[in-house]
Formats: C-alpha cells, sequence, structure tokens
C-alpha cells in the first residue's frame, strides 16, 4: 500500500503536524511545571483529605446566625465602600493625568501638527509614572500599605487609588484619542483651553464608552478589595482569611454566597448604566 493512500485514508490529513506540536508543547511545558515544583498528587495525601473532608462537611452548612450575619453584612458594605472610595480617589488623579497625555487635547498640535519638546517630555515623563502605578498590582501596593498604614481599609483604599488611576488615564486617553476629534480641534483651534474641549468636544463623542469603562473598573475594584483583605486591608476578604484559617467552613460559604450575589449586584447596576447610555 502506498504512503499516498495511507494518508487518503486517516480523516485527518495534518495528524502528524498535530500530533509533532503536541509534543513539542508537552516538552516545553515540563521544565516549566518542574520549575513551579507542581505536585498534584500532595492533594490526594491522607492527612490532606482528612482536613479538606472536614472542611467539606462544614462547608456544606453554612453559617446562619444572625450575629455571624450581621457582621459579615457589614464588612460586605465595607467591601463596597473601599472600592467606591479607591475608585473615586483614582477618578481624581485621572482625570487631570488624562488632560495631560491625550496629545488631541494638546494646542502646541494646533496649525504644525507637532508637540513643543518640553510638553512632549512632560506628557512621556507622565505615561512612565502611569505605567509604573499600574504594573504594580494593587495587591501589591495593599501589603505596602499594610506596612506603613497599618490593618484596615485605609491600605485598600489607597492600593485601589493608585493602581487604577494608571489605568483609567490610560485608557480613557486612548479613548478620546480614537474618537472622532473634529469637535475637539475646533473649539481648541478657535482658543478654547483644554477643559472645555473635553467637556464639549471629546466627551458627547465618547461618553458612553468612558462610563462602561468606569463602571467595569468599579466592578474590579470590588472583587479586587475582597482579595486585598486577605494581606489585611479590611472588608469581607480580611474577615473570610479568617475564618479559612480556623477551618470553619460553614462561615466562609456564607461569604463566599454573599461575594457572589454582590458582584452579581455590581454586574447588574453596570447593565443598567450601560442601557442608559446606549
Amino acid at each position: 500500500m502506498t504512503r499516498a493512500n495511507t494518508q487518503a485514508r486517516h480523516p485527518d490529513p495534518a495528524w502528524r503536524g498535530r500530533v509533532t506540536a503536541a509534543l513539542v508543547g508537552l516538552l516545553l511545558l515540563w521544565p516549566m511545571l518542574a520549575a513551579s515544583e507542581f505536585k498534584p498528587w500532595l492533594l490526594f495525601d491522607p492527612q490532606s483529605l482528612a482536613a479538606a473532608g472536614m472542611f467539606l462537611s462544614d462547608f456544606l452548612r453554612p453559617a446562619h446566625s444572625g450575629e455571624f450575619l450581621a457582621m459579615v453584612l457589614r464588612d460586605t458594605w465595607q467591601t463596597v465602600a473601599i472600592a467606591t472610595a479607591g475608585l473615586t480617589l483614582a477618578l481624581v488623579g485621572a482625570i487631570p493625568a488624562t488632560l495631560v497625555i491625550t496629545e488631541r487635547l494638546s494646542v502646541s498640535r494646533l496649525g504644525t501638527g507637532r508637540t513643543r519638546p518640553l510638553a512632549a517630555l512632560v506628557r512621556q515623563l507622565l505615561r512612565w509614572v502611569l505605567v509604573l502605578l499600574r504594573s504594580v498590582p494593587e495587591l501589591v501596593w495593599a501589603l505596602l500599605f499594610v506596612r506603613i498604614a497599618g490593618l484596615g481599609p485605609t491600605a485598600g483604599v489607597l492600593a485601589i487609588a493608585l493602581a487604577y488611576c494608571g489605568m483609567l488615564a490610560k485608557v480613557y486617553a486612548e479613548i478620546l484619542e480614537s474618537s472622532d476629534g473634529g469637535a475637539t480641534d475646533a473649539l481648541l483651534a478657535n482658543g478654547s483651553g483644554r477643559l472645555p474641549a473635553l467637556l464639549y468636544g471629546a466627551l458627547p463623542e465618547s461618553s458612553a464608552e468612558l462610563v462602561s469603562y468606569t463602571v467595569y473598573r468599579w466592578e474590579c475594584a470590588i472583587r479586587g478589595s475582597a482579595v486585598m483583605g486577605f494581606v489585611g486591608a479590611g472588608g469581607l476578604g480580611q474577615r473570610m482569611d479568617e475564618s479559612t484559617k480556623m477551618m470553619a467552613g460553614g462561615e466562609v460559604a456564607t461569604m463566599l454566597i454573599l461575594f457572589v450575589l454582590l458582584v452579581a449586584c455590581a454586574d447588574l447596576v453596570s447593565k443598567l448604566l450601560r442601557r442608559r447610555l446606549g
């Protein structure tokens, strides 16, 4: 039987290439698994299985005492407050930064199409600062501020403010740069300042996209504030960390249910706002 007939019989003519690619992928993945010390068999250790069984048996019975639920609701509200306050502080920094780094709002570009060297230097320096702010995860910022300000919501608010300031300013500038700039250029050419050009020229064109991204970041801030609680930044995450260390599965189950409901409510608010703006 010829080779051509053998290949014609196989349902996948490219099977040799696919198998070769899979083997090469496994060969490349193996050193990474070894470096990460990935040991899934530890999950089947008798002690691990016994501890997991005890935790899961308690996890299936969520805690529902009145005192505990009142405490968890306070922590949930604190999580929302941390996310909202952090995002508000981030906006305080991101909006002025957007005015500076958005080239479309640069008066020096009018006529010549170029930016003055000093303005370009200031814009680039600010972009580097924003890169630094968003490159450091909010969890790392929270760790730093916990060491400086101590345990509590202050660290979480400051962490979200710094990390999200860099993210918001970058995306805001990109949205404004990609929008139709005719109205903005006309306002600047007639002597308007940057802020009026932004408010009356760029924003009407991009407001829906800007608000949609801001609301999305608020959702992310709620999730992030819960995670930052595990390093002592307050909120629901800090309470969940304490219950997890005590192997209180019922308490953890109740907090997870509330956290899922919290994220679902945030998603609902986001959809309603997008619908109104759409």
